[in-house]
């Protein structure tokens, strides 16, 4: 995205004067979904699409915000404990907020964002909103003294708290601390992390956007998250001398133990859970041999465990899935939080045109519009560009 086009709408908006302008980026996840609220580790990297803020501060308690693409302007009062109504304003709302907590003394700005993290696919666009106003915040008004962690929480905070999503800290966590040509394996229990180079020579990896979002998806992610915390009840009671704190600290035969304990659905979506923890430590060793087969197979493993263990996919992400199969495609599989959005696809270069062509032909004619292709390049995580 260009600096001048949204600079040209913050002056347009505003007074005429310059602000600074901060970047954010969207993400991709490789391997690891749904595995972040269960402590779980998660495999993913910041790509090339994300947010871009210019900030200005306005010498008063008030924020006004331009959202160049929604073309949508909403002012709100930084004391006012209700904040705004508009939906994309309460993720700015709540960072101010969230910032406040962490002992920056966050005043009244004026900001125009635009956003070329495309909305709905999965890449999260909030998290990569979030990241670039806790990024800017911190710099105009807190010295840059608030950490990386803590910015990645504030936004994670503002989704639990502003936005009523019962978000785990991946995405958050990806768009802060994203790095070119890296992807990274983050344990979301101890928060340690490691960056493990992605250069899958002769491969591409590409999103495809199924361009549907049915509408359940934010009743039904909170339904799973309590399925598992319902499971993992199960087995505090089951073996109270052990720590169970998350699906993390769970084993084969400790669900199979406590499966007359929970409801057969509730069972079905921890053995996702269980499954997932070991497909992303078998991708990690595969990765470290440079066995990209292995990482395809695991793929196909996990949109099987998310379509039918998980049961967040749709007719348009397995009819996706299933071409990619027909196709040679190394590896594919539902990247997001499901009922739409993008599928990732591990593809060989010879393949990349063949499929593209036939995913694009088919999905067409079955579902009556194109889906979006997207190539993944690995990028950088927050920053400030000018």
């Amino acid at each position: 995205m260009e600096i001048d086009y949204v600079r040209s709408r913050f002056i347009k908006h505003f007074d005429g004067m310059t602000g600074n302008v901060y970047a954010s980026p969207g993400r991709i996840n490789l391997i690891g979904e749904h595995t972040d609220y269960n402590g779980g580790f998660v495999f993913p990297g910041a790509v090339d699409k994300g947010i871009m803020a210019e900030v200005r501060p306005n010498g008063s308690n008030k924020v006004m915000a331009y959202s160049i693409d929604l073309k949508d302007r909403v002012e709100f009062d930084l004391d006012d404990e209700n904040g705004p109504k508009a939906s994309w304003a309460r993720y700015i709302y709540g960072i101010c907020r969230e910032m406040k907590k962490l002992g920056v003394d966050v005043k009244g700005f004026n900001t125009a964002f635009s956003g070329d993290v495309p909305l709905g696919a999965g890449m999260s666009s909030s998290a990569a909103l979030e990241s670039c106003y806790a990024f800017a915040i911190n710099d105009l008004f807190g010295d840059n003294k608030v950490s990386k962690w803590d910015m990645v929480l504030a936004g994670q905070a503002t989704e639990h708290n502003y936005c009523g999503v019962n978000c785990g800290i991946m995405d958050q966590f990806a768009s802060v601390f994203g790095k070119e040509g890296c992807l990274m394996r983050l344990d979301c229990r101890s928060r340690e992390f490691e960056y493990f180079p992605f250069k899958p020579v002769g491969y591409k990896l590409v999103l495809v956007d199924s361009v549907v979002k049915h509408e359940l998806a934010s009743s039904a992610y909170n339904q799973r998250r309590q399925s598992c915390e319902n499971v993992v009840a199960a087995m505090q009671k089951k073996y109270p001398e052990k720590t169970i704190d998350t699906l993390r600290d769970a084993d084969w035969d400790m669900l199979e133990a406590v499966k007359g304990d929970v409801s057969e659905e509730d069972a079905l979506r921890a053995k996702f859970v269980l499954g997932e923890k070991d497909r992303v430590l078998a991708v990690c060793d595969a990765l470290n041999a440079g066995d990209y087969e292995t990482v395809g197979k695991k793929m196909y493993e996990t949109h099987f465990g998310l379509s039918k263990e998980y049961e967040v996919s749709c007719t348009e992400l397995d009819f996706l899935n299933d071409v990619a199969k027909e196709n040679g495609v190394t590896g594919s599989r539902i990247m997001g939080g499901g009922f739409g959005g993008c599928t990732i696809n591990l593809v060989k270069e010879e393949l990349y045109d063949k499929f593209i062509e036939d995913v694009t032909d088919k999905y067409t004619k079955k579902f009556g519009h194109e889906p979006k292709v997207y190539d993944v390049v690995i990028s950088d995580g927050s920053r400030k560009v000018s």
